[in-house]
């Protein structure tokens, strides 16, 4: 198979679909890897390491998206490369298609076969390429608050931590998974007063458990949400539903009642965002303020650090690919549950059931369309 990735083209986005070890792995197994010429510079791989690597260097997206089977992005496809999709190509990236219906229906129209990282899902409901990009987003949204607290800009003035003498922030983060876990982890070591708030009461018992009390756990309503953001200086949004939009479970006039100066971060916004303020930045203007509140709402906050998150990334999704590239697409669906779940879109079908109620669209199961699509 005839395997490719490119230039990310969305804003300030430096991650690669495919490292140079990745290209290895695919070339050792026999299959073809083309990649754009400088693609993954920003990640500091260089093309001599994908020459090293046994891959071949092309000069544009162009021929990448002409010669390959399969492409490997780490974003969504974006409007120039709508056309470039094409009729049974496997297109395999995050996707988060229930924030981006145009891109949705460019999919669709292609008839490609659209799988998203995000929805690969193991029997025990665990989703093992969104949860090491979600580990980045979780401890970057603390380091990120953190700075925006402070001045010069908008924020209160304060040291997260406190010192003695002046008490610590408060951060409300909302949603215990893998961001709000990571979020934590990163707010207790810098000495913030954290509350979690969430849905779950197991993951609720695990970090009680975990920090010894030390961190404020509470179930989350509307109620206990507005009781304790009237005091947050910092509040994480990291509520996630596979394959749907993000729930809106912080309203305007939440907002309204925090502290001027205070600071959200909200890291389920490539779903469309938890927090209804929420519209999408980017690295490049990442913040506004709505409110007297400072937002930060970037979709790919894992791309500032391209380098540790291409690394971790595509070492997760190369067994994947290769499974694909070596058994054919159809094959490896059919063997590998997990990445069933990930198929989004199948020539113009969609089958991912959430995906395909958040569109509005008919869901087909992935079954039924593959045996379409052969007829």
């Amino acid at each position: 198979m005839i395997v490719g990735t490119v230039t990310e083209l969305k804003t300030e986005e430096y991650r690669v679909g495919l490292t140079p070890e990745s290209a290895a792995a695919l070339v050792h197994a026999g299959h073809h890897v083309l990649v754009q010429r400088g693609a993954g510079e920003g990640s500091h791989y260089f093309d001599d390491d994908y020459l090293e690597a046994g891959a071949e260097i092309v000069i544009g997206a162009d021929e990448v998206w002409q010669r390959a089977d399969m492409v490997v992005k780490v974003k969504e496809p974006l409007e120039p490369e709508f056309p470039r999709m094409r009729a049974g190509q496997i297109v395999f990236t995050y996707l988060h298609l229930a924030a981006t219906p145009k891109t949705a229906q460019a999919i669709i129209d292609s008839g490609c076969i659209a799988i998203a990282f995000e929805t690969v899902r193991h029997p025990d409901g665990s989703l093992p390429l969104l949860a090491p990009m979600s580990e980045v987003a979780g401890r970057m949204a603390v380091e990120v608050g953190a700075h925006y607290l402070k001045k010069p800009g908008h924020g209160r003035g304060l040291l997260l931590g406190g010192v003695p003498g002046a008490p610590p922030g408060h951060v409300l983060i909302i949603g215990s998974g893998n961001v709000g876990a990571n979020a934590v982890r990163v707010a207790v070591g810098l000495g913030a007063r954290v509350t979690v708030a969430s849905i779950a009461a197991d993951q609720l018992r695990d970090l009680d458990r975990e920090y010894h009390g030390r961190v404020e756990t509470i179930l989350s309503s509307p109620k206990t949400i507005a009781d304790r953001i009237r005091t947050a200086d910092l509040v994480i949004g990291a509520v996630l539903v596979e394959g749907e939009r993000a729930p809106v479970v912080v309203t305007r006039e939440m907002v309204r009642s925090m502290p001027q100066g205070s600071v959200i971060v909200d890291v389920a916004v490539d779903q469309g965002g938890c927090i209804e303020t929420t519209r999408p930045t980017d690295h490049v203007t990442p913040t506004y303020m709505d409110e007297g509140v400072i937002h930060y709402a970037v979709p790919n906050m894992p791309g500032a650090v391209p380098r540790t998150s291409s690394r971790v990334l595509s070492g997760l999704t190369v067994s994947y690919a290769l499974a694909m590239a070596n058994l054919g697409v159809e094959d490896a669906v059919r063997r590998n549950t997990a990445l069933g779940h990930g198929v989004n879109v199948w020539r113009g079908k969609v089958t991912h059931p959430a995906v395909a109620a958040a569109l509005g669209r008919e869901f087909v199961p992935l079954e039924q369309a593959m045996a379409t699509a052969s007829s």
